[in-house]
């Protein structure tokens, strides 16, 4: 069961993150974009079978969010701000350090190289750094990892499928080495930031006002 405060923090990370990854792009448009693709990134090849895992990630994010919503509440609460302030954290890093890379040409005309196309064409190459795809990824093992509604098999599992969507991100040349390296660290900094920082209580406490003003509503 999901009880509204609960429901309420899903609400606002899905805003965080369409104005963080979107909202920014109003702002950086036509600015100077940073690449930060490295040599190492030649030895990288491009799989386009990846791009199962790569859009496969969201059903995977939706189920572990949820979990990470059901904890115990002081955990729950830690879980939801600290993605709250990852978010707003890329919101800024978007709008002063705009990123973007080169994709190589998808030529071939099978299944996966037709949706590799797909992808170029709806998803722009900026926003780039850090990556909100291994970012959200991390979270949703962080949601599973020490939570006792999720059974160790399925610990095992999340932190396996977390590795192989950031994997995919790069073998989709949809992000390079520090984009997932930023999504990773930016995910456990915020983790642990929330609680030493404050952020965690004063999350909670909007939250709380938010349920109040809709129970008076109602």
């Amino acid at each position: 069961m999901i009880t509204t405060d609960r429901k309420i923090s899903l609400c606002i990370t899905l805003l965080c993150n369409g104005l963080a990854y979107y909202g920014t792009r109003l702002w950086t448009q036509g600015r100077h974009h940073y690449d930060l693709t490295n040599p190492l990134e030649d030895w990288i090849p491009v799989i386009p079978s990846a791009i199962l895992i790569y859009w496969g990630c969201y059903g995977y994010w939706a189920v572990n969010y949820l979990l990470g919503c059901r904890q115990e509440k002081e955990e729950a609460y830690r879980f939801v701000s600290a993605d709250c302030l990852a978010k707003l954290i890329c919101l800024l890093v978007f709008l002063i350090f705009p990123t973007a890379n080169d994709r190589p040409d998808i030529v071939g005309q099978g299944i996966f190289c037709r949706l590799m196309r797909l992808l170029y064409a709806v998803d722009a190459a900026d926003n780039l750094f850090p990556s909100i795809h291994c970012l959200t990824s991390w979270f949703c093992y962080i949601a599973v990892r020490k939570n006792p509604e999720a059974s160790v098999s399925y610990r095992v599992f999340s932190l396996a499928f977390t590795l192989l969507v950031c994997a995919s991100t790069l073998v989709t040349k949809q992000h390079v080495l520090a984009d997932v390296a930023g999504g990773i660290l930016l995910a456990e900094g915020s983790y642990r930031l929330v609680e030493k920082t404050g952020f965690c209580r004063g999350y909670r406490r909007c939250v709380e006002k938010i349920e109040q003003g809709i129970g008076k509503a109602d």
